[in-house]
């Protein structure tokens, strides 16, 4: 019998700890880091793990994986472009590559993965069980113009990346809006390691001359061999359309921008309290908009009947704002921290 053991995760935008236990082993799908300044998960109860299932490098994914002292140090399986994304900080002592897409095992127990369409190198993962299967997918995106997304396998659970809850407006839709925002020049945030990309090639084929930070320019020539112009804080220019790290204006390139002073932003990711994305719009100084890096309530209820899955987990998302997908997952919906799967 295998036990699911939701850690963290559940019924709100947190860091992902998921723990299977599994004949007589331990695994944990992802080990992430709070969003919230200061936010930082509990390990101390967790006990020892023999072997974390990284889904992708960003924090709130992989961001306790400097904590990996805390649970035992163990090995840690991820795809070769998430382990070269991850901090030197964060890079854990012993590791295996797992393919991005392609069937692996781990003492006895089989695993399949995919690629999930939301960061470079991101995965989902399939576990193989005695009551047909478990899928955990980490965040997935079955939208992005520059990122792939393998389809699911069969399995009866499935833990499945539910931020938007109810939203279901198309990302042609939010890029359009985009585009019209950023006419006169604009710095869209967007973290490392994400949609940098889509973010350029999308500008870009609206007929704008797109800049970006270093950092998103290494990330569009290793994607598509496309060379975009870099600029820095002292070279940009405010009518210009910048695609910049990070995602709140919490470092990297958009926090010089900001401290330089005369730039216009629009966010489009979470927004966590303290940071100065949250700061800058609830003053009217910056705008958000959405850009779908999440699947939509249409592209879950998909993924679910595609996947014939009986049991519906619905992670990163308080339940009780998304009163349609709730009503439509119907029977299939589960609540509580623990499964059998």
């Amino acid at each position: 019998m295998a036990r699911l053991t939701a850690l963290s995760g559940l019924n709100r935008k947190s860091a992902a700890i998921f723990l299977v236990e599994i004949h007589g082993k331990r695994i944990l799908f992802d080990l992430g880091d709070g969003l919230e300044p200061g936010e930082h998960p509990d390990l101390s109860n967790i006990g020892k793990i023999d072997a974390v299932f990284i889904s992708h490098a960003h924090t709130d994914h992989a961001g306790s994986l400097n904590r990996l002292g805390e649970v035992g140090n163990p090995i840690a399986f991820a795809s070769e472009k998430t382990f070269d994304f991850l901090p030197e900080t964060h890079k854990p002592a012993h590791i295996r590559v797992i393919p991005e897409c392609g069937h692996f095992e781990y003492e006895g127990l089989r695993f399949q993965s995919g690629r999930c369409g939301h960061a470079p190198g991101g995965l989902w993962f399939h576990l193989e069980t005695e009551h047909g299967g478990f899928i955990y997918t980490g965040d997935i995106s079955l939208e992005s113009q520059g990122m792939v997304f393998d389809p699911l396998p069969s399995a009866r659970t499935l833990l499945i990346d539910a931020s938007y809850g109810d939203r279901d407006q198309s990302l042609n839709t939010q890029i359009k809006a985009i585009a019209q925002q950023a006419a006169n020049g604009a710095v869209l945030c967007c973290p490392a390691a994400g949609r940098g990309t889509d973010m350029a090639l999308a500008m870009a084929a609206h007929g704008y001359t797109v800049h970006t930070s270093q950092v998103i320019a290494d990330e569009i020539m290793a994607a598509t061999g496309q060379a975009f112009p870099v600029v820095k804080a002292e070279t940009a220019r405010p009518d210009q359309v910048i695609i910049a790290t990070e995602s709140n204006g919490e470092a990297g390139l958009s926090a010089e921008l900001l401290a330089r002073g005369g730039f216009r932003f629009i966010f489009s990711s979470h927004v966590p309290h303290g940071t100065p994305a949250h700061r800058l719009t609830e003053k009217g100084d910056a705008i958000w908009l959405p850009w779908n890096v999440h699947p939509r309530k249409r592209d879950i209820l998909k993924l679910a009947d595609a996947c014939g899955a009986e049991k519906v987990i619905p992670a990163f998302v308080n339940v009780d704002h998304a009163p349609e997908l709730c009503a439509a997952l119907e029977k299939r919906l589960r609540k509580t921290t623990e499964t059998e799967i």
